[in-house]
């Protein structure tokens, strides 16, 4: 898996949304979730974040860190509740007004452009209408991957979804340089706000 470095603080861009989905994936990446729940604490105190992890994001990321450094409660397990009280799937679908999957690994996005709902944030992810941008965190040589290729575009289709292409990293594997590390954090952002821009309605369409 292809990593960045820990970031250094980072100038914020202009992110104006109220409640912001945060979903991480199994990739390495994962592990700096606590650090970058930190920087958005810190940086957008009007933003109310829900950061939501995979099952294979738990092997890098605990639960307690995140709710520690995010300071408001423990992240959501991206399972199926034994006990509902409620719809889960249905409140991540319509509560977010922006949505972030960073980082995402191959399978999840393979998952996601083919359709598949068999996770609360996957049948999410299909159902709501909020902005979202997805962040690949991919191994080597993963971003040549004719099939990955193919999901991205696919993806990219969406009127509601922007793939930010992966950027240079270095392998934890391998200890190479190469493209394979999930989009900046704040790069990420920015994008998402400009397609809540275009989202916006103009002033004369509310006429």
């Amino acid at each position: 898996m292809t990593v960045l470095p820990t970031p250094s603080p980072a100038a914020a861009p202009e992110f104006r949304a109220r409640r912001l989905l945060y979903i991480t994936t199994g990739g390495m990446q994962a592990m700096l979730l606590p650090a970058w729940m930190s920087w958005l604490r810190t940086h957008y105190p009007h933003t109310e974040v829900h950061s939501v992890i995979t099952r294979s994001a738990r092997r890098f990321v605990g639960t307690t860190a995140v709710a520690a450094t995010g300071g408001r409660g423990l992240p959501t397990v991206d399972t199926w509740p034994d006990e509902p009280d409620g719809a889960l799937h249905t409140h991540l679908a319509a509560w977010p007004d922006a949505v972030l999957v960073h980082p995402a690994t191959m399978h999840f996005i393979a998952r996601l452009s083919t359709g598949l709902a068999d996770t609360p944030v996957l049948l999410a992810l299909q159902c709501t209408r909020a902005p979202i941008v997805i962040c690949p965190s991919l191994p080597p040589g993963g971003h040549l991957n004719p099939a990955y290729q193919r999901h991205v575009v696919e993806l990219s289709t969406r009127e509601n979804i922007t793939v930010l292409p992966p950027v240079n990293g270095v392998s934890a594997s391998t200890g190479e340089e190469g493209i394979g590390s999930a989009a900046y954090l704040p790069d990420a952002l920015t994008a998402l706000e400009d397609m809540r821009a275009w989202a916006a309605p103009s002033s004369g369409d509310a006429a």
